[in-house]
């Protein structure tokens, strides 16, 4: 007969176990939801300056007003009110490339320059300068952008970004890809002619990728932070809704133009 071994929940008919654990007695009410995700997803249990750092990035990107996944979930809902699944995965599918998505690809990007390091990583602010300068350097010769570097919003600094930094200072958890990360902060303005900020969704990346959390599922993550914000924008909806003043505001509002018809390169 087969079998399909598992180390996450279980059930018998008198039990749930849990990571090794009974469910009821020993993980409910005695684990904090962060403390949870962390254990679910790396199978060991974290310590506690690990979950602070974790639950200060889930709390990073748990919710920043109305955004595109913030607007579709809304009007999703008013499209389908019973369908309160349909609007959080409304929500949930557009954590791309420019929202939300930052997180996994800037920590991807510092991982992998870090791979590339030939001998030991920098031990001072020095040697992570030059590593970050050669970085920034060859994403401006190849004509791409580095991730993580600027905001639409926070011109002058993104807020979360230093308080990140600080608690993992805190926690003993300030590794290579945040040191690697705040060196590009330092030096992208040689090489960029102009300072940009270090975004939130960056820096939450890089302190993720520092926890040893797998680089397939930082955008996991942040999608589990903006599902509580979502779930937050259709509370809100529910008592003050915006939804159908967004929707008439596009439909009473469009103009008929002449086609334009597509044509090929």
């Amino acid at each position: 007969m087969a079998e399909y071994p598992t180390a996450l929940g279980a059930s018998s008919p008198t039990g749930i176990t849990l990571l090794g654990h009974d469910l009821a007695e020993d993980v409910m009410g005695e684990v904090s939801f962060g403390e949870l995700a962390f254990w679910l997803a790396t199978q060991r249990r974290p310590a506690p300056g690990e979950t602070r750092v974790f639950e200060a990035v889930l709390a990073a990107l748990a919710d920043h007003g109305f955004t595109p996944t913030a607007i579709v979930t809304r009007l999703t809902y008013l499209s389908a009110p019973d369908s309160i699944q349909g609007a959080l995965a409304a929500g949930l599918l557009g954590g791309g490339s420019r929202f939300l998505g930052v997180t996994e690809d800037c920590g991807r990007f510092l991982h992998d320059v870090l791979s590339e390091v030939e001998g030991e990583l920098p031990v001072d602010d020095a040697g992570w300068d030059t590593l970050a300068l050669e970085t920034v350097r060859a994403r401006r010769e190849a004509g791409l952008f580095v991730p993580g570097l600027g905001h639409h919003v926070h011109k002058e600094g993104d807020p979360r970004t230093p308080r990140l930094f600080r608690i993992a200072e805190e926690e003993g958890r300030f590794g290579p890809h945040l040191s690697l990360f705040a060196a590009i902060g330092r030096v992208h303005p040689r090489v960029l002619g102009k300072t940009l900020p270090l975004n939130g969704a960056g820096v939450c990346g890089a302190a993720l990728a520092d926890l040893g959390l797998p680089l397939e599922l930082l955008r996991g993550f942040a999608l589990l932070a903006r599902t509580a914000g979502l779930i937050g924008q259709l509370a809100e909806e529910l008592r003050h809704p915006v939804g159908n003043d967004i929707f008439l505001s596009v439909d009473l509002n469009n103009r008929p133009v002449p086609p334009d018809p597509y044509v090929a390169d």
